[in-house]
């Protein structure tokens, strides 16, 4: 049997994926800080150490694991999670916070477009695992994006190449983060009758390696446009609080910013693709569930 939340012997646990980077630290740092156990979910496990071991060096007695996820790969998705099935340990948070935004074409060995895989379907399928080990008062947070305003989902272009025609790194990753954005939504009613709640943070435009253009203004956007954008801190307290918030636990199926809840129109709320994404995204997945 999972352990029910009114097991107070029981130390909660936390999911974290890409906690290696610059929020996912200082997401880390919070929700160990609050008192969970976490799992640092990382395809870098050195550099996942080394966030570990600063962390300890800051507050000394922090329950902190890293434990290696490559997003790219759903064999190492179900490693992951078959892992933590096979213990029946009950998980109370799982943000799924990793991303990338691929420079060119990157094939997954699952045929996968790369950005798409590990934005979107890599934490579609190890949320769609961990589901079991959650009940009432469990939460799941994805790391979404404003750019979702711009994508599009054109089938079945977007598993394997990630858009119609040439690749373009912004629009693929603005259509994975519209694709997660409507699996936050369509979860969030799935899983309402069993207390889980699930929500989207929009971090806002942040300080981060993933908005590294690999080109030779680089240099320039470092010296002229990174200090008027938010720090990881800054760009990590939406998730955060959707995280430990005690009102926040109340709400599910929303969209957040910085400031809290944003509207959404019903061209996403009700988008004509929500269902048809679900159900090709479950066809696909169907064999490693």
């Amino acid at each position: 049997m999972i352990m029910e939340n009114s097991d107070n012997k029981r130390k909660r646990l936390a999911v974290i994926t890409g906690a290696d980077g610059g929020m996912g630290r200082e997401i880390t740092r919070a929700v160990a800080m609050a008192g969970y156990r976490v799992i640092m979910a990382s395809c870098r496990v050195r550099k996942a150490e080394e966030v570990r071991r600063t962390l300890l060096q800051e507050r000394a007695g922090l329950d902190i694991e890293v434990r290696e996820m490559d997003l790219a790969s759903f064999i190492s998705v179900c490693a992951f999670a078959d892992t933590l099935v096979a213990d029946n340990e009950r998980v109370d948070l799982l943000m799924n916070n990793a991303g990338t935004m691929e420079t060119g074409y990157h094939y997954t060995g699952d045929g996968m477009e790369r950005t798409v895989q590990v934005n979107y379907m890599g934490h579609y399928l190890l949320t769609r695992k961990l589901l079991k080990l959650m009940g009432p008062g469990s939460r799941i947070v994805n790391m979404v994006s404003c750019t979702y305003a711009i994508g599009r989902l054109d089938f079945p272009d977007f598993f394997h190449s990630g858009r119609k025609g040439t690749f373009w790194r912004i629009p693929v990753y603005s259509n994975t983060k519209l694709a997660l954005l409507l699996f936050t939504l369509d979860l969030a009613g799935r899983v309402r009758d069993r207390g889980i709640t699930v929500n989207a943070a929009d971090p806002g435009i942040v300080s981060t390696d993933i908005i590294t253009m690999h080109a030779w203004f680089d240099p320039l956007t470092d010296i002229f446009f990174r200090p008027f954008i938010r720090t990881p801190r800054q760009g990590a307290a939406t998730a955060i609080r959707l995280l430990l918030d005690k009102e926040a636990g109340k709400q599910t199926g929303t969209l957040n910013v910085l400031k809290g809840v944003k509207t959404l129109p019903e061209k996403y709320t009700r988008h004509r693709q929500m269902k048809e994404l679900w159900d090709k995204t479950e066809m696909l997945v169907k064999k490693w569930l």
